[in-house]
């Protein structure tokens, strides 16, 4: 940590590895403090280039279609482990729990002894006519299921006690059956026997596992193989679920295995230097940052580089933003005390910026693993990944996938400073998409809950206003109203003015 505290505001969102606590600063893991870290991992200066192609999503095509393992168990054994993974109750889980929940493991490689961990929950009531969900969280590196599912849009959360559950009125799984994936390999309770697959972790790699995932369990769970199936997250997702559509759609193009109706991804990480830009415009259009801090950013940094000059290096690091919680720039942070209490800075209704620490407590629980299915081990929310052969644009997969006609929603909690609003609008821009429907507020109640716009080919771009990088953890009601326009291809509703 010593050379991240030199560098002290590389990239600004540098901060979020840290909160301020009467014991100093402390480690925090996230999404964001990962994606800071694997972004500082790239840094490079005006002689090398981190470019990659692996964002041509004919990569898919011509290189893995032969080479993907989809029959690591005979057929007759797939109802076995199905039946094997249903968790009759989870420790602590509250009374007249209404769906069933399944968890377990699925081979991906039976010769390197890779596999994936899940935890599946299925709608209550009407499950047959709801469709299949498929959440990723981001990092590289950090758990589908201690973010997604335990802090953001799963059916519990974790209470302070670290040992009882609390249901979550606005599950996702009210709407749909959802599956909380931990990808790739090495995150959370997913893991392989080979430790040279970590070294040679990669997009390619976490797209081609994810795939196999899904066929091996679409054969366990064969009553779900024609069920609609849309994959959504955040973050870094943002290039893990276009490289996984285009693995998908390259295998349909000969068999129609998945039945893929469409992508979302909230906050996304999509562009490098864009990314890099829009946050420091966020930062600045917001107050954190001064006139003349910007004016040498804007005036060092190009979002038409594909690597970070020795210009633009020095300028960002003339940054003083202070300590932010830049998943959510208004948002209180976790105090933790020298005798370990903890407790938020400021009160945010609805909103426990401490609840990591309960979550992590529970699921590193014995009998909670055991209840879920999972190997014993130390269970950790973000793990840190050499990640490798991580294209610096999503943009060429993207513009194929709308030609395909695939419908792609983007969606920024408009609080987030990590991959803010002003990032992706830059990488939006750079599809060339024409607008089908301008800019305007859509309604959450009786008050605006963000603002859309339409593209041609079926592509949306929505702010969810007053949320965070994880915007299901900010604004549940709002991330609701949101998941099911997705899912229904009905627009955002109009924001009433009689309101």
């Amino acid at each position: 940590m010593d050379l991240l505290l030199l560098l002290h505001c590389t990239f600004c969102f540098l901060f979020p590895l840290w909160d301020c606590t009467t014991l100093g600063l402390h480690a925090r893991a996230s999404q964001e403090a990962h994606l800071t870290k694997f972004l500082l991992s790239r840094r490079t200066d005006t002689t090398t280039t981190t470019t990659t192609t692996t964002n041509d999503p004919t990569l898919y095509d011509k290189s893995v279609l032969g080479s993907l393992r989809t029959d690591e168990y005979p057929a007759s054994d797939h109802g076995a482990l199905k039946v094997a993974d249903k968790i009759p109750a989870l420790p602590g889980q509250p009374e007249g729990v209404d769906f069933d929940q399944y968890g377990g493991y699925v081979a991906v490689d039976s010769h390197n002894g890779r596999a994936l961990f899940y935890y599946f929950v299925e709608a209550p009531g009407d499950a047959t006519a709801k469709p299949l969900l498929l959440w990723l969280n981001g990092g590289p590196g950090c758990s589908s299921l201690g973010h997604g599912a335990m802090r953001e849009l799963g059916p519990f959360r974790a209470d302070r006690d670290g040992k009882t559950l609390t249901r979550d009125k606005y599950a996702w799984n009210n709407v749909a059956n959802v599956i909380f994936l931990e990808s790739p390999a090495g995150v959370g309770f997913s893991y392989s026997n080979t430790s040279s697959d970590y070294d040679g972790m990669g997009g390619p790699m976490a797209a081609q596992d994810a795939y196999v995932f899904l066929v091996s369990w679409l054969n366990r769970f064969p009553e779900y193989k024609a069920r609609p199936l849309y994959i959504t997250g955040e973050s870094y997702a943002g290039h893990y679920i276009p490289q996984l559509a285009a693995t998908i759609l390259a295998h349909n193009s000969s068999s129609n295995t998945i039945n893929l109706k469409g992508i979302m991804v909230g906050n996304p990480y999509l562009d490098r230097m864009k990314n890099l830009i829009g946050h420091y415009e966020y930062l600045w259009s917001h107050g954190a940052i001064s006139d003349e801090v910007w004016a040498d950013i804007a005036g060092g940094c190009s979002i038409n580089d594909s690597s970070i000059s020795a210009r633009c290096y020095h300028a960002i690091t003339e940054c003083q933003d202070g300590i932010l919680d830049h998943d959510n720039i208004y948002a209180p942070t976790c105090i933790i005390d020298t005798n370990g209490s903890y407790y938020s800075s400021t009160y945010l209704p609805g909103y426990d910026p401490c609840s990591y620490l309960p979550t992590k407590a529970y699921l590193n629980s014995p009998q909670v693993q055991k209840a879920l299915h999972a190997r014993e081990t130390k269970w950790l929310d973000c793990s840190y990944l050499d990640f490798k052969d991580s294209p610096d644009t999503m943009v060429p997969t993207l513009k194929r996938q709308i030609d395909h006609g695939l419908p792609i929603w983007l969606f920024s909690g408009d609080f987030d400073s990590v991959c803010p609003f002003t990032g992706t609008k830059y990488t939006i821009h750079d599809l060339n998409l024409s607008v089908t429907e301008p800019w305007r507020p859509w309604t959450a109640g009786h008050e605006v809950g963000g603002y859309v716009q339409r593209y041609a080919g079926g592509f949306t771009f929505a702010t969810v206003r007053g949320a965070g990088h994880m915007v299901p953890a900010f604004q549940p009601e709002r991330a609701m109203i949101l998941l099911q326009s997705f899912l229904t291809g009905i627009v955002l509703p109009p924001f009433n003015k009689e309101y």
